[in-house]
């Protein structure tokens, strides 16, 4: 890591004053490396995992040469999807604390178009959006982009990835030429070589090794010969290891549902996230898997970019990764925070090939590990900890964590031990309890009242 503080940079002192205020005092390696060529103007590649701290790097640059009292859109930012476009959105209002009237809006698919319109009549200074809903609004005329000066592309590959190209040169054909161009991207196929010659000018290129602590990740390989060995390898090795939160990376989405399909029949504590899913059941899988409802996650790569999930005990590769880069970055999300993380990979004959790429890019030899026995087929999967309950009511009926809190913790009746994770949207909240505990939590719930009303209220299971 970096040991340059913020200090030591150009940037307004309201913002200087908010980074003391977050504990963000030394820079990231990336945050080092980028922010002194945005600060400067300059179009930028940049190349840097999730986690490196991209998103202060080019959210600090946006916000230093915004002029909060002109009252324009000045900076858009595209994300590939609503998950990661929210966490941005979160992070730019979190770093603009000590900017007074600053409007940050953020345009996805799968929500309403009649308020966005709304939103953006009463205007804004940066916009965060998916590709394709930011296409709408341009295509409906409730969008302008005459006033940007700064564009931002993040996740850049996995936008390209889930088939935005054609969306991104539309848009970015309606910007204006003279404007700034920031593009950041985990891995750096031709693809990205190729729009970032033709929309950055003169760009610095700068790249954060994805590298991964060795002595944090202990990596295994298993030799499998198809569909059905992987399946078997890894019930052997859930079973084994009894992780209490894993992802397992498919290649496709078809195998993704097949595959969280046997571990649901097999009593796991399983749940897919794939680009078919409607928005409200990405949603929630989200959310229970953040929240501990749900022990594993199996998911493609474009569907878990960009997912803040903490402590993750282990990663399953139940596909080798098509890009050696990509294969770090997924291992890369186990071992965090000083802790220990597992990664196991599946691989075939047919997987030489990205074996032995794979092997020169991890500088290590890569042999077959022995499955655990089978006697571990007795053993019963681990179940979640906690389940999810959902009310029909949140922000806009003004009801707050500490409501919910309250009526559960009433008469003793929990502890706030018992209590998880609670997340709040406009017209919805979810609440994690304790297993052992959720009748007396639904009940609570739904036979008392919050702010002097009763919700709707359900238990959410896969």
């Amino acid at each position: 890591m970096s040991q340059l503080p913020f200090s030591s940079l150009p940037l307004h002192s309201d913002l200087l004053s908010n980074l003391e205020s977050l504990d963000y005092n030394e820079m990231t390696d990336i945050q080092a490396q980028s922010l002194p060529v945005i600060l400067d103007g300059k179009d930028i590649i940049a190349q840097g995992k999730t986690g490196s701290g991209k998103t202060a790097a080019f959210g600090l640059g946006l916000l230093n040469k915004l002029d909060v009292k002109r009252f324009r859109i000045q900076t858009l930012i595209l994300c590939p999807t609503r998950e990661l476009a929210d966490q941005v959105g979160k992070e730019i209002r979190r770093l603009a604390r000590g900017i007074h009237n600053i409007k940050v809006l953020t345009l996805c698919g799968g929500m309403p178009f009649g308020p966005q319109i709304g939103s953006l009549e009463h205007g804004a200074h940066i916009i965060v959006g998916t590709p394709g809903r930011i296409e709408d609004h341009l295509s409906k005329g409730t969008l302008n982009l005459d006033n940007v000066d700064t564009l931002v592309l993040d996740e850049a590959d996995r936008m390209l990835d889930m088939g935005f190209q054609d969306s991104i040169d539309n848009i970015i054909e309606q910007a204006p030429k003279e404007r700034q161009t920031l593009l950041f991207s985990a891995t750096f196929p031709d693809q990205i070589a190729n729009i970032a010659k033709r929309i950055l000018k003169d760009p610095v290129t700068v790249k954060v090794e994805s590298t991964h602590d060795n002595d944090a990740i202990s990596q295994y390989f298993y030799k499998v010969s198809n569909h059905e060995d992987r399946m078997y390898a890894l019930r052997l090795l859930l079973l084994q290891y009894q992780p209490e939160s894993a992802v397992v990376f498919c290649n496709t989405k078809r195998e993704v549902q097949e595959v969280n399909d046997e571990l649901v029949n097999r009593g796991f504590s399983a749940i897919a996230l794939h680009g078919d899913l409607e928005q409200k059941d990405r949603d929630q899988a989200l959310i229970r898997f953040s929240n501990k409802s749900a022990s594993i996650m199996v998911a493609t790569d474009v569907a878990a970019r960009g997912l803040d999930i903490d402590n993750l005990s282990a990663v399953f590769n139940f596909d080798i990764a098509h890009d050696q880069e990509v294969h770090v970055h997924r291992i890369g999300r186990t071992g965090r925070a000083g802790k220990k993380g597992l990664a196991f990979s599946f691989y075939s004959n047919k997987d030489a090939g990205r074996i032995i790429a794979l092997e020169d890019y991890l500088q290590r030899n890569i042999s077959e590990d022995a499955l655990p026995s089978e006697s571990v087929l007795d053993y019963t999967p681990t179940q979640s900890s906690m389940i999810t309950i959902r009310i029909e009511g949140g922000k806009k009926q003004k009801l707050r964590p500490g409501d919910i809190v309250g009526a559960l913790t009433a008469d003793n009746a929990l502890t706030f031990e018992q209590i998880g994770k609670i997340q709040l949207s406009a017209n919805w909240s979810y609440i994690a309890v304790q297993r052992e505990c959720i009748k007396v939590a639904f009940n609570k719930l739904s036979e008392g009242k919050l702010k002097g009303r009763k919700f709707r209220v359900m238990v959410v299971r896969g």
